[in-house]
């Protein structure tokens, strides 16, 4: 380690580059710039604006840098015949925005000197920005964080989504309980986008198809439709120490007619405005419940007004450009990010044949030329299907390009297992009047990947293995990554600073330089900073929950962290189940040496997933029925975050001290908060699922808690598994058990949900009681582990030095060179 006073002289220098780089404004003018914006627009000046006020000219004055830089970096691309990358996904979970663009735009510091000269704490008017309810889980995150990424490594990239005027929901508890409250962000978030009302595209549902003989061929024609107007609001995206600016592209859904003035003039006022809402519901919400034919239909409809809106917008600009689409698939990628976006692949073939004229083949080629398929899910739930009839209704061109698609499909397996009825059965895009939505991506793509090494194979051996023998050069792996300016740099300066210290900034750009933090692992000074960075990290979380929900955090404890989407496979409830033994063994023996731990849940279940729900609640059950037990409370704390999210999870990662990625093997495609863990130097408890394989690689056995079934063991155990078995020869899974069944006092039981574990025709199917004997002797080792802060800092700089290959930079460099030949 240097010395204190060349510390200090190193992270002044890491501030001006991280925050003032070259091309950025200076301070005083960027004061100016500040000024006539809020004259302009807010009509005050600097001393006498209020937070929201201040931070929307803030907004602005970026907003206005980055879209000059769009400017010059369009026409640099546009010269220059570059390649372009478009990703579509129906979630972008951006979170906030202010931090990330005025660090990649050199903007910080300054921005922090100008307000603290005026007595106001940029950390407190960042609080003002809501976070944009564009997403829910980590696959709208993945794509935030790639959209990064490609910006800031020079990418021509276009990100397309929907722009949902409320997100999933805002989560609140009550009683326990989950209420679901609309998360309304746009009042203020939509400071960021830009509305381009002269690039509106029209997407036409329903109506009747009919065909015409035009120029010497048939075309089909569609009449008597319902038009929706897509408008669309560009999020500029800046890349760090760059000038290259990307767009998330967001479709609004508009009726071309506002008001029928025959009905209102005859008073009847809501029919008039029929038209109008149900033309704006397509954009009102993020994932309507699908459980009935309604959500069905609307889901549909969002799905292929983004996709058809993203098609027209990107072969509209390529014709101005280049004149001809010969050439479309030499100049595009387009990524589809899940099945949500899957229509993309019938909608730019209707696109070809019946307004540009190409034939069935020549159009075929280009759409497998274009797009690939980006697969998140081994659950079959989770690949999408839908009805025939929605789309026969709904779109029904776009169904006879789909039943065309298929039949030549399954022409095509004929030729190559002739008489093979039940393979192709199996493969086909459309049975049993069910769209297929993976199988339309997979036979509509040239690559299609998995999002880590064992979630790929799983996908080549056994969800897609009729595909991946019939086309086996299709199948790839991208294992993925995450924005680590962002998710480091951004959220834990001082972490940062000491990495710099050690090992320079050369890891800012290049994710491989993490592993040089590795050689400073046996560094005692280093391990002291850094378990003193981790308490400071712990004490504001801890102050910030005090603040925001009365909730009291020990610094001292060891903080336990899980905080994802509520699923069952995720097992939310392994975890619960471990906190309870631990209850029971300190009723036993207060007066043993307990190490103090600090349980730290985040979720939201969706709404109509109600044994998600009730998990939520038992959890509530568990932090309340512990806090009352004075004999227990000193060594135990459970708390449930309510409204999970970005800007929470920022405050969360940097405090963390043990991940829980405890997914029942075989089930998690990747996951990315895990590595965000890692990034800031947590250590992980978990299986040998999803992207948990390659960080156990990357770190070794010896530093990371690794227990459970392998994902090969998991069917041969479940062919003859017992839950009921284990509850009668397992003492100590009994008294759990037992205890949940006997209730915390507060008049809720949860007997049901020991009885899924327990019977039915497919007990405790993810497995929580067949590794829960090695998941509580693993927690035993991390207790032994932690009493050692030496051993536990050097693990944790191991476990920093290794996520370099985490990084969503590596991420993109790969699809680049494996998927999009950019």
């Amino acid at each position: 380690m240097e010395k204190k006073s060349k510390t200090t002289s190193t992270k002044k220098t890491v501030l001006r580059k991280a925050s003032v780089k070259t091309g950025s404004p200076a301070k005083e003018q960027l004061r100016a710039e500040i000024i006539a914006k809020l004259r302009r627009h807010f009509g005050c000046e600097l001393h006498d604006a209020g937070r929201t006020e201040l931070f929307k000219a803030c907004a602005l004055v970026m907003r206005d840098h980055m879209a000059a830089e769009l400017v010059q970096a369009q026409d640099r691309r546009d010269q220059s015949r570059q390649k372009q990358v478009h990703y579509l996904s129906l979630e972008f979970l951006m979170g906030r925005s202010f931090l990330n663009n005025a660090y990649n735009m050199g903007m910080l510091e300054n921005l922090k000197s100008i307000l603290s000269d005026e007595g106001i704490s940029l950390t407190d008017m960042m609080e003002t920005e809501p976070d944009a309810g564009l997403g829910n889980g980590g696959l709208g995150r993945l794509a935030a964080c790639y959209l990064d990424a490609m910006a800031s490594t020079g990418l021509a990239a276009t990100g397309y989504s929907i722009r949902y005027e409320h997100g999933l929901f805002k989560q609140v508890i009550v009683e326990g309980q989950q209420i679901e409250l609309p998360d309304s962000w746009l009042d203020i978030g939509d400071v960021w986008l830009l509305p381009r009302m002269e690039e509106v595209r029209e997407i036409r549902f329903n109506g009747t198809l009919h065909e015409s003989w035009q120029s010497g061929r048939m075309v089909p024609e569609l009449s008597n439709y319902t038009p929706v107007l897509a408008v669309p609001y560009d999020m500029l995206i800046r890349g760090y120490d760059t000038d290259n600016v990307c767009t998330l592209r967001l479709w609004s859904a508009r009726s071309p007619v506002e008001l029928d003035m025959n009905l209102f003039s005859r008073g009847e006022y809501l029919k008039a405005l029929e038209q109008h809402a149900m033309a704006e519901v397509i954009s009102k919400i993020l994932y309507p419940d699908d459980k009935h034919i309604e959500g069905k239909s609307l889901r549909l409809k969002q799905q292929y007004f983004f996709v058809s809106a993203t098609v027209q917008d990107i072969v509209a600009k390529h014709k101005a450009l280049h004149g001809t689409l010969e050439n479309f698939a030499d100049y595009h990628s387009i990524q589809i990010n899940d099945t949500h976006p899957a229509l993309v692949i019938p909608e730019l073939m209707r696109i070809l044949m019946d307004e540009e004229g190409y034939t069935w083949d020549d159009a075929w080629n280009i759409v497998v030329n274009t797009v690939s398929y980006t697969n998140h899910t081994v659950l079959p739930e989770a690949l999408e299907q839908w009805p025939q009839n929605l789309f026969e209704t709904i779109i029904p061109r776009i169904w006879d390009i789909l039943h065309e698609i298929n039949e030549r499909y399954c022409a095509a397996l004929w030729q190559r297992y002739p008489g093979d009825f039940d393979r192709i059965s199996r493969m086909a895009i459309i049975a049993d009047e069910r769209v297929r939505m993976a199988y339309l991506s997979i036979a509509g793509s040239h690559k299609v990947n998995g999002v880590s090494a064992l979630h790929s194979q799983i996908l080549r051996d056994r969800v897609f293995a009729d595909f991946a023998q019939y086309e086996p050069e299709k199948f790839t792996n991208v294992t993925n990554g995450i924005a680590h300016r962002r998710w480091l740099c951004q959220i834990n300066p001082e972490l940062t600073t000491l990495m710099q210290e050690c090992i320079g900034d050369a890891f800012l750009k290049d994710p491989a330089a993490f592993n040089e933090f590795a050689r400073f692992a046996d560094d005692k000074a280093v391990r002291e900073r850094l378990a003193a960075i981790k308490h400071g990290n712990k004490e504001k979380l801890a102050a910030y929950l005090r603040t925001t929900a009365g909730v009291q955090l020990d610094p001292d404890s060891l903080f336990d962290v899980q905080v994802k989407r509520l699923h069952e496979y995720k097992r939310q409830l392994l975890n619960v189940l471990h906190i309870l033994h631990r209850y029971l063994c300190i009723k036993d023996n207060p007066h043993a040496n307990w190490q103090k731990r600090t349980f730290l849940f985040g979720a939201k279940a969706f709404p109509g997933y109600q044994v998600a729900k009730q998990i939520i609640r038992l959890i509530n059950s568990v932090a309340n029925f512990i806090a009352r037990d004075p004999e227990v409370s000193p060594y135990i704390k459970v708390v449930f975050m309510e409204n999970y999210r970005v800007s929470l999870a920022e405050r969360i990662m940097p405090a963390a001290e043990l991940s829980e990625q405890i997914s029942t093997a075989g089930k998690e495609a990747s996951g990315t908060g895990n590595m965000k863990f890692m990034m800031n130097g947590a250590l992980t408890i978990g299986t040998m699922d999803g992207a948990n394989v390659e960080m156990y690689e990357a770190v070794g056995p010896e530093n990371i808690f690794i227990f459970g079934l392998r994902a090969e063991e998991v069917a041969p155990v479940k062919a003859h598994y017992s839950p009921a078995t284990i509850y009668q020869t397992s003492p100590a899974v009994r008294r759990v058990l037992d205890l949940i069944n006997h209730g915390f006092g507060d008049g809720v039981s949860y007997r049901e949900l020991v009885d899924s574990l327990l019977m039915g025709p497919n007990p405790d199917e993810y497995l929580l009681l067949a590794d829960f004997a090695d998941y509580v002797d693993t927690h035993k080792h991390v207790d032994e582990v932690y009493a050692d802060k030496d051993t536990w800092n050097r693990m944790s700089i191991i476990n920093i030095a290794g996520s370099g290959r985490f990084c969503a930079d590596r991420a993109i460099n790969d699809y680049a060179r494996d998927i999009w030949n950019v």
